[in-house]
């Protein structure tokens, strides 16, 4: 498309109109209710020869408008390219002339493409003319390039209005700079209508582009309108032919060379089936005679797979050209858009016939092993997942809510479960039923002990990822001091044993900071991990092991009442309150800071410690005898309920923030030893989640960071005066505490969730085998599952209520028949 200038600022909405113009005129006077000025809007409408006097019509009735009039029906591709060739808009918005914006419908969407230069498109929700039920929330897409809206006529909710990118937008309502639309060719015009919108999404995310999905950005669609004018059979036909075109020009070359000999087949298939033609008629051992008939009479739909991979080959040699031009400029791998296709291992559609040949097909050229678009990955950790959950825990369930968006996600406890998520499934498995859950996964994050419990595991093709950011080992050169000398050093032998028998299997490991690192890549060498294979692949063994601290949530902790201030007894709403928040075991130092609390207490008589937590939420976790220390050191020193405080329990997951935010200063102190210098301490989280200034012992990772970034003070272990007034300091001089609080803020960025499991994120989306245990292990036996749709009486009763509150008894009927239609055979599963 050719270059020309646009003016900053205005958008240019395009409409394509054919025949419709009543639809049309109500759409272009519903901008009147759009928030979005009036000087930086230029609607543009494309008549393609209505030759109903729709043109003269809509510029009398709305003389803010340009018509154009393209004296040939261009179909919906060509109309709108021929509107943004016309345009002038910095931005060009597409709009179907039998939809409606919403108030923010353009604003929302410039605000997110202004954001960000990545995003190449935005996609709008699309809701019913009502704005009960889902037109458009996400695309999905078949392996053999079939574009379809899965959540289509389900009921509006929440769980569409999360953002996100996505393969493409709906022709219906999406937004582009338009220079980049001319830039990329705009739609493809061989397609006429259907799939356009696929076919640019698609082209852009391999470009390198991102296609968002802005939930903000609705509009209002009555939904194949144009259609409605023409038979079913001519839409099948440019759907069948259209998947052919769009699959051709942007799958790669391995992935082409799979999928089309099986689509072309299926194309015709499908088209029998629909029509309900026996295919065996030509067949002379199953139709002998009648040859002296040299006619067959067909339906019209029975043609239109056959006629469209008729047009599809006549497109040659200019569609080679073309898709040897885009896949020149490739940026991003089909392995890198496969999760975007969401369930690309899907037939979509219910026929005698069709189905079974679907996937047979899709078993004989090996699709379900390349178009991976979502893998089963199992989370594993041994700490019970309950409403109190300890650090273990909150890593796996934020692993698994990271995971999650793009992948089946089952999160397992083999320690007690009694939580749930809407996100992923949570079970409680141990025995044969670990055995089950293992089984169904494809990759296995774990911490713990799994491989004891699993021992299966060993010698299985799963993709294991071992989670080894806490050194179990060195917490039990403290930990087991109370188990005597004999039961202390088998601690030590076995849990370094357990850990040793991770590393030598796992594929890919994950450790908290680059510290641990460096401790890890040693004991790997000593189980022989670091060896050619391994280093040839990747010089820098990255691909072997990889840094995931421990993180913070992503989004600002709220807090939804007093936990500590004016509600425990003997601290008043404006007592300076310190937090120790997290569990207290041997490696910790607590007493030091009851002696510089106690000290303090002689000039600051407001100063209160609390300890967040003393008993462990796993009953696995035995009594530290360092926290019975500590509670006689607080009784001897008369400052328990006075000046020291304990909770003996353990504070809820979600409760969190009330605690933490009552709070003025987070501490964590310790003895000197090797544990220290090898710890990640998660507890610091939490205070940089709700921006604390920190006062820690130096010797571990954090104190590195925290004396480097500003984020409070560093004292040597065991130096109760240090401790004293860096604690003083950190309570009571304002102009230190807005300092160290500013530095916390910017430094906590660098640990949410959803940044620091990045390696983990990536992996998973490509998990593979360590190269030195290709030839070792079986093959990972990683293949492509259909949407598994929710079955069963509880799911239809809850579909019921949906449909029941989005549109009373009518809907409800007209989904009951449907389903029985499906259950027949006789229409479309997406």
């Amino acid at each position: 498309m050719s270059p020309r200038e646009t003016r900053p600022g205005v958008v240019s909405v395009v409409l394509v109109n054919y025949r419709g113009a009543e639809d049309t005129i109500t759409c272009l006077r519903a901008f009147d209710q759009v928030d979005w000025p009036a000087d930086q809007l230029e609607l543009i409408v494309v008549d393609n020869d209505s030759g109903d006097g729709s043109a003269e019509r809509i510029a009398a009735a709305v003389p803010s408008v340009t018509v154009i009039e393209t004296g040939a029906n261009l179909g919906f591709a060509g109309g709108c390219n021929a509107g943004v060739e016309a345009a002038t808009g910095e931005w060009v918005a597409f709009l179907n002339n039998d939809a409606r914006p919403g108030e923010q419908w353009i604003a929302a969407a410039v605000r997110t493409l202004e954001s960000d230069v990545s995003i190449g498109a935005v996609a709008s929700k699309v809701l019913d003319w009502e704005g009960q039920l889902v037109d458009y929330v996400d695309g999905s897409l078949t392996w053999y390039g079939a574009g379809y809206k899965r959540e289509a006529e389900k009921p509006d909710g929440p769980q569409y209005d999360v953002p996100k990118d996505v393969l493409f937008g709906t022709g219906a309502a999406m937004f582009m700079p338009t220079a980049l639309y001319r830039k990329v060719g705009g739609f493809d015009e061989r397609f006429f209508m259907f799939y356009e919108d696929v076919d640019l999404g698609w082209r852009l995310n391999l470009l390198g582009y991102r296609v968002r999905y802005v939930p903000e950005s609705v509009a209002y669609h009555k939904h194949h309108v144009t259609m409605k004018k023409f038979g079913n059979f001519r839409e099948t036909y440019l759907l069948e032919r259209n998947a052919l075109l769009s699959m051709y020009k942007n799958l790669d070359d391995e992935s082409l060379a799979k999928a089309l000999p099986g689509a072309m087949a299926l194309a015709i298939r499908r088209s029998l089936a629909r029509a309900g033609v026996d295919a065996s008629t030509l067949d002379l051992q199953r139709s002998p005679g009648s040859d002296e008939i040299g006619t067959l009479e067909l339906p019209k739909m029975a043609l239109t797979g056959v006629y469209a991979v008729d047009y599809f080959v006549d497109q040659f040699p200019d569609i080679a050209k073309d898709r040897a031009a885009l896949q020149a400029a490739r940026r991003r791998s089909d392995r890198e858009l496969f999760p975007l296709f969401r369930h690309a291992i899907e037939p979509a559609y219910v026929f005698d016939g069709y189905n079974t040949a679907h996937d047979a097909l899709v078993k004989a050229f090996g699709i379900d092993q390349h178009f991976v678009s979502r893998h089963r990955v199992l989370v594993v950790t041994g700490e019970p997942l309950l409403e109190r959950m300890a650090g273990p825990a909150i890593r796996a369930w934020e692993i698994a809510r990271a995971l999650a968006p793009e992948h089946e996600v089952r999160l397992v406890s083999t320690a007690g479960a009694k939580t749930t998520s809407q996100d992923f499934e949570v079970v409680y498995a141990t025995g044969r039923d670990l055995r089950v859950q293992t089984d169904w996964a494809d990759v296995i994050v774990f911490q713990g002990f799994l491989l004891e419990g699993a021992p299966w595991l060993k010698d299985s093709s799963k993709i294991l990822v071992a989670d080894v950011y806490d050194p179990m080992h060195l917490e039990q050169l403290e930990q087991a001091k109370d188990l005597g000398e004999a039961g202390r050093a088998h601690s030590i032998r076995e849990t370094t044993r357990i850990l040793n028998e991770q590393l030598r299997r796992a594929d890919y490991v994950l450790c908290a900071s680059d510290k641990q690192r460096d401790f890890w890549l040693g004991q790997l060498a000593g189980q022989g991990r670091i060896n050619g294979p391994v280093y040839d692949e990747d010089a820098s063994l990255d691909s072997l092991i990889g840094v995931v601290p421990f993180g913070i949530s992503d989004e600002a902790p709220v807090q939804r009442r007093h936990a500590i201030k004016g509600e425990v007894p003997g601290i008043g709403p404006d007592d300076k309150v310190i937090i120790w928040g997290g569990g207290v075991y041997n490696w910790f130092d607590p007493l030091t800071l009851v002696r510089a609390v106690d000290r303090l207490k002689d000039r600051h008589p407001d100063v209160r410690l609390y300890f967040l937590g003393l008993k462990h939420p796993n009953p696995g976790v035995p009594d530290m005898k360092i926290a019975w220390e500590l509670r006689q050191l607080s009784d001897q020193l008369g400052l328990t309920d006075r000046h020291v405080f304990f909770n003996s329990g353990w504070v809820p997951y979600a409760e969190r923030a009330d605690y933490l935010l009552d709070a003025d200063l987070g501490v964590s102190t310790h003895f000197h030893h090797v544990e220290t210098a090898f710890s990640f301490r998660t507890r610091i989280l939490d205070y940089l989640w709700a921006s604390l200034p920190i006062v820690a012992t130096g010797g571990d990772t954090f104190g590195t960071l925290i004396a480097e970034r500003g984020l409070g003070a560093t004292v040597p272990p065991e130096d109760v005066e240090a401790l004293e007034q860096a604690l003083e300091t950190y309570l009571y001089d304002d102009d230190a505490v807005a300092e160290a609080r500013a530095h916390v803020r910017a430094f906590a960025e660098d640990y949410r969730w959803s940044t620091v499991l990045q390696p983990l994120v990536e992996f998973c989306r490509f998990p593979r085998r360590a190269a030195d245990l290709e030839y070792v292990l079986p093959a990972p036996d990683t293949t492509a599952h259909p949407f598994e749709r929710p079955r069963g009486v509880r799911s239809d009763l809850a579909l019921a209520r949906q449909y029941l509150a989005a549109g009373g008894l009518k809907e409800v009927s007209r989904r009951a028949t449907g389903r029985i239609k499906r259950l027949a055979g006789r229409a479309p599963q997406a």
